[in-house]
C-alpha cells in the first residue's frame, strides 16, 4: 500500500503514555470500582458483546465524565506507526469529503485517539482488549497501534492495507453517524428483541465495511494507493473478524444467532461490494435480501 507520500491528517490526538482520566487511586465508575469495570468487562468479552455496551450503561459511564479528557499531543514525526495512522485517516477525510460534496453535504471529519492499555472516552472507558472502536457520542476513533501487531500475530491478518482496512471501518461508523443512521438503529435496538438487535447490529457492521471498501475504491482511483496482493490483505482481514470464525477459536463453536458483526462471508462480501462499485449507496445492508 502507497501511503508514505500522502499528506498527513490533523485529527490525531496521542494519549499514549497518559493515564485515563479517573484511573487514579480509589478512582470509580457510578460505585463500581475499576475490579468490578474488569470483571464485566470479561464477562461482556466471553460473551461475544463489546464491552463498551456494558461499559457505557453503568451510571456515570466509566472513569469521569467526557469533558475532562485530555485532547492529547501530536505524534511525532519518525513514529511510523502513528505516521501510518494520519496518512490513512487523511485518505478517509478526503475520500469522504469528495462523497459528501458530491451529495450535496459536508463531511464533519472525525478525530482519531491513539492510546496503549486503557482510554476513556463518551462511551466509558476502554482497554486495548476492546480492540479499535468508534464512539459516536464523542465522534472520534479509538485505537491502540498494538491492534496492529494482533491483526497479523493472532487473526493471520498481516500486511499495512489490512490495518488501513480497520481504519477505514471504524470511519465507516462515523459515516452512520453524519447520516442519521447510528441513532436510527440505536432506537430500533433498544425496541427489538435480542436476536433482532442482534442483527441489526451486524447490519450495521457490514455497512460500515462497505463503507470501508468505497474508501478503498476512492483513493485508490484518485490516488493509486493499491499494491499487489493489497485487496488479499483487506479480505483476510475482513475474514479474520468474522463472528463465526472468532468464536470458533473462543468458543470451539459457532452461534449464529449471537452475532454481532456478521460471518467472515458476511465481511468480505460486503467489503468487496463496496471496493468494486465504489458507490456508499450500494452499501445500504438494511434492505439487502441477503446478508
Amino acid at each position: 500500500m502507497r501511503w508514505q507520500m500522502g499528506r498527513r491528517s490533523q485529527n490525531i490526538e496521542d494519549r499514549r503514555g497518559m493515564a485515563p482520566v479517573g484511573m487514579g487511586r480509589g478512582a470509580k465508575a457510578g460505585g463500581i470500582g475499576g475490579a468490578g469495570i474488569l470483571v464485566l468487562a470479561l464477562i461482556a468479552m466471553l460473551l461475544g458483546v463489546n464491552p463498551l455496551t456494558i461499559l457505557s450503561g453503568i451510571p456515570g459511564g466509566g472513569f469521569g465524565e467526557p469533558e475532562s479528557v485530555p485532547s492529547g499531543r501530536a505524534p511525532a514525526a519518525n513514529d511510523e506507526d502513528a505516521q501510518f495512522v494520519s496518512a490513512v485517516l487523511a485518505q478517509t477525510e478526503d475520500a469522504w469529503g469528495e462523497i459528501f460534496r458530491q451529495g450535496g453535504q459536508t463531511y464533519r471529519q472525525p478525530s482519531l485517539v491513539l492510546f496503549e492499555g486503557a482510554v476513556q472516552s463518551a462511551c466509558g472507558m476502554a482497554g486495548s482488549a476492546t480492540g479499535p472502536f468508534y464512539c459516536p457520542a464523542d465522534q472520534k476513533v479509538y485505537l491502540d497501534t498494538s491492534f496492529f501487531r494482533e491483526l497479523d500475530q493472532k487473526f493471520g491478518a498481516p500486511g499495512d492495507f489490512a490495518a488501513a482496512y480497520v481504519i477505514a471501518h471504524e470511519v465507516g461508523h462515523h459515516v452512520q453517524t453524519l447520516l442519521g443512521i447510528s441513532r436510527q438503529v440505536s432506537d430500533l435496538r433498544q425496541r427489538s428483541d435480542e436476536a433482532t438487535a442482534n442483527r441489526l447490529s451486524v447490519m450495521m457492521e457490514l455497512q460500515a465495511d462497505c463503507f470501508a471498501g468505497v474508501w478503498a475504491r476512492h483513493v485508490d482511483d484518485t490516488q493509486g494507493i493499491l499494491e499487489e496482493g493489497d485487496i488479499e490483505e483487506g479480505m483476510a482481514a475482513a475474514s479474520a473478524v468474522g463472528d463465526d470464525r472468532i468464536q470458533k477459536s473462543t468458543r470451539g463453536y459457532v452461534v449464529p444467532d449471537a452475532f454481532t458483526h456478521g460471518s467472515s462471508q458476511q465481511r468480505m462480501r460486503w467489503f468487496r461490494q463496496g471496493l468494486q462499485t465504489g458507490d456508499a449507496n450500494g452499501c445500504d445492508t438494511f434492505s439487502a435480501p441477503q446478508l
